[in-house]
């Protein structure tokens, strides 16, 4: 697990809570706590990023506001502008695998800076970083949304992180065969009663073929009385004796 401090997503002149909101549940998904937002539009806090966050409030409480791009990575040692455009700035150009390992790898604390969602960043705004972020795209579509963008990044630092996946969950034993074997049984039984095996001369064949479905999944037990608790619902019902 790396050693270096998280980096820094900065949100540069964001336009909707909601997508700020977005972003916040994307970097905590991928274990990223640090938000910074450059002169938002509608000004912070905003109403709207609470339920788009979808609980990643500690994002948005600890999210700081700055007036311009430099102040908000004033205490950076480095610096990346995600754009699709190079804007003529010449630059190093990543991709966010590449920008997680150097991150990784590099000592201080980093900056990711994202541009406004109608416009990207600014060629003022991309002069500030080190180094620019982009990924291989649709050249027809190149639109990315901002959290969809915050997320690609995110994801790509995460690697090096001992993040919890899923808990894994473990499948049931197989039946013992004596289970299967009375499963099997028991529609057959039906199958006779309701005349299924015709013509008398396929039937060795067709219970065969029966037998190889029905002992191609690995069944578990509940699994065998599942299936036999609906074959028994399905059985005629024989009157009961008086």
């Amino acid at each position: 697990m790396s050693s270096t401090p998280p980096p820094l997503i900065v949100l540069v002149r964001p336009q909707l809570g909601e997508n700020i909101g977005k972003a916040a549940r994307a970097m905590l998904n991928f274990g990223l706590t640090d938000l910074r937002l450059v002169a938002p539009r509608d000004g912070w806090p905003n109403p709207n990023a609470g339920p788009a966050a979808s609980g990643a409030d500690i994002v948005l409480e600890r999210a700081a506001v700055f007036e311009t791009v430099a102040d908000a990575v004033a205490d950076c040692a480095h610096v990346y502008a995600t754009t699709v455009r190079k804007r003529g700035v010449t630059k190093p150009v990543v991709t966010p695998e590449v920008a997680a390992q150097q991150i990784h790898a590099g000592a201080g604390r980093s900056a990711i800076l994202f541009g406004p969602e109608r416009s990207g960043l600014e060629t003022d705004d991309v002069a500030v970083a080190r180094t620019i972020v982009t990924v291989p795209i649709n050249p027809e579509f190149g639109s990315l949304n901002l959290a969809q963008a915050v997320i690609l990044v995110a994801y790509e630092w995460s690697k090096g992180q001992a993040l919890a996946s899923p808990p894994a969950v473990d499948a049931d034993p197989p039946a013992p065969q004596e289970q299967l074997d009375g499963m099997i049984a028991q529609l057959d039984q039906l199958l006779d009663d309701g005349g299924y095996f015709f013509p008398p001369d396929r039937t060795p064949a067709t219970r065969r073929m029966l037998r190889t479905l029905l002992t191609k999944p690995g069944w578990s037990s509940q699994e065998v009385r599942t299936v036999r608790g609906i074959l028994s619902s399905l059985a005629p019902k024989r009157p009961r004796g008086g």
